[in-house]
């Protein structure tokens, strides 16, 4: 089925309500299990772990058919999109994997953002469904966030400069990359740096 012909629906993950919650941490734990393997390679495992964790209202979600296909979080300085509970992660992962993805999250999910600038806001967790994937559900979402009214300006952060997809939706969406971090662990990472990429709206 081409693009074109997928009725994409996007809405804000509170005005879905919470009864989407386990179904957009689905999308989510399709996005970046990848890099969850460590805490539990149980897909099930981890959406039940993190679904608590996802702030909905800065949640944007595309739904194909009614079901979660791709998300992305809008920020400002400030804000957060995950705000996780220590002792809910040490219930569904275990004492120690739950201490550690405690701090893991803290240290990376939390804390980050840059100090509030009018008109500017950081996109982040961009992730597809498995099931809906081609299907134009990412961009939709990402379209519908520039399309808000209020912003002028929109970072992504810290991208795996091995993920040529992403990189390329983004550049085609008129990001363009305007900080490049280099990792140290790229034997066993498989990728080389973090890329940062920027839209100015005029």
């Amino acid at each position: 089925m081409s693009e074109e012909t997928v009725m994409i629906e996007v809405r804000r993950g509170d005005e879905m309500g919470e009864e989407y919650r386990h179904g957009i941490a689905e999308v989510f734990v399709d996005g970046f299990g990848e890099d969850l393997t460590y805490f539990a390679k149980d897909p099930e495992r981890l959406v039940t772990a993190i679904e608590h964790m996802l702030v909905l209202e800065r949640f944007h979600v595309a739904l194909i058919d009614g079901r979660p296909a791709a998300l992305a979080s809008l920020t400002e300085g400030g804000q957060e999109a995950i705000d996780h509970d220590a002792r809910t992660l040490r219930e569904h992962l275990g004492l120690v994997k739950g201490t550690i993805a405690d701090r893991v999250f803290r240290k990376h999910f939390q804390g980050n953002s840059p100090a509030p600038q009018a008109g500017r806001a950081e996109i982040g967790f961009v992730a597809s469904s498995r099931r809906f994937r081609g299907r134009g559900a990412a961009k939709a979402v990402l379209n519908h966030i520039l399309a808000l009214p209020g912003y002028d300006e929109y970072t992504l952060e810290d991208i795996k400069d091995d993920n040529e997809a992403a990189l390329g939706l983004y550049e085609r969406l008129g990001f363009r990359e305007y900080r490049r971090r280099r990792v140290n662990h790229t034997r066993w990472s498989g990728f080389h740096a973090y890329v940062s990429m920027k839209l100015t709206q005029a």
